[in-house]
């Protein structure tokens, strides 16, 4: 039997300064609404009363979320895909960048269907998978040949063993996220580094959709990040932020999927114009840009 969590203070600095700020509605599979609270110290927001991890399934079953189905079903997704194409090198030279290895280690969470994950076992990575979707890991093999673990391994990983630990739009899913982020850190090899994307309510296409924003994609996103929330949170955790890096791609998509949102159908003129002016607006501070790649190492 699954039940609701309500949050009588901050996830991540435990905080009784909290408040509801918005109502948010699940767009992709259960049409339901949703309360999305704010924590006045140290700016998270995240969702209020959702589904414990026994509920919460049923909420990513729908063949419109790409990132278990890979569907290019529609134009917007086409887009997406066509993007990521150009996207996945990019991710790959950044973490050869950072962690200053052409080949190393790396461990992915939340893989999908596995394109990114191929695109660094191209490149000589030797890498290791994890996700919670079975039909996912299916494609994957399909797809790529790959062999993707069940993301509840990720506790029996040893420690010390990766260069690289990446999670591209995976951290707001995760329900213990406090325990989550701990152990990220003892995966680390001495110089690793983590690679966290998440989605950014301080930018300025969530300021214009505000509650049709695609990216609080409430039950699935439980928290919804700032800046200064994850400084936050991964210094709870003896680690430190050491660069940030716009995903400058994320506020045109989601411009478009918010535009659908708000009027049953995508502008996609008004929709491009928002994730131009709102990556104008990020262009020399990626804290405005709509989602924010966290390069984060362990704390000396």
């Amino acid at each position: 039997m699954s039940n609701t969590i309500h949050y009588s203070s901050c996830p991540v600095c435990n905080s009784n300064a909290i408040t509801t700020v918005l109502t948010a509605k699940d767009y992709t599979v259960s049409k339901q609404e949703f309360s999305i609270w704010q924590c006045s110290n140290c700016s998270l927001r995240f969702t209020q009363d959702v589904p414990d991890e026994t509920g919460i399934s049923v909420y990513y079953q729908s063949e419109e979320y790409i990132s278990h189905s890979d569907t290019g079903k529609g134009l917007i997704n086409k887009l997406y895909h066509l993007v990521r194409k150009r996207t996945l090198s990019g991710k790959r030279k950044l973490i050869e960048k950072y962690t200053g290895l052409e080949r190393g280690n790396m461990l992915d969470i939340g893989s999908g269907t596995g394109a990114f994950i191929n695109e660094m076992q191209q490149a000589g990575w030797a890498i290791t998978g994890l996700e919670p979707d079975t039909g996912a890991r299916t494609r994957a093999s399909i797809l790529y040949k790959l062999s993707l673990k069940d993301s509840a391994e990720l506790f029996s990983l040893s420690p010390a063993s990766f260069d690289a630990v990446t999670l591209w739009h995976v951290l707001e899913h995760v329900h213990e996220l406090n325990e989550y982020v701990l152990h990220l850190k003892t995966l680390l090899r001495p110089g690793g580094k983590l690679f966290i994307a998440v989605p950014n309510y301080r930018s300025y296409d969530a300021r214009v959709y505000k509650e049709c924003w695609a990216a609080y994609d409430v039950p699935r996103h439980l928290y919804h990040f700032s800046p200064q929330s994850m400084k936050a949170l991964v210094e709870k955790h003896g680690l430190k932020i050491t660069s940030c890096k716009p995903m400058w791609y994320d506020s045109f998509y989601i411009s478009l999927l918010s535009s659908k949102y708000k009027n049953g159908r995508s502008n996609f003129i008004h929709a491009g114009w928002i994730g131009f002016v709102s990556n104008l607006k990020a262009l020399f501070d990626t804290g405005r840009c709509s989602s924010v790649i966290y390069i984060i190492s362990p704390k000396d």
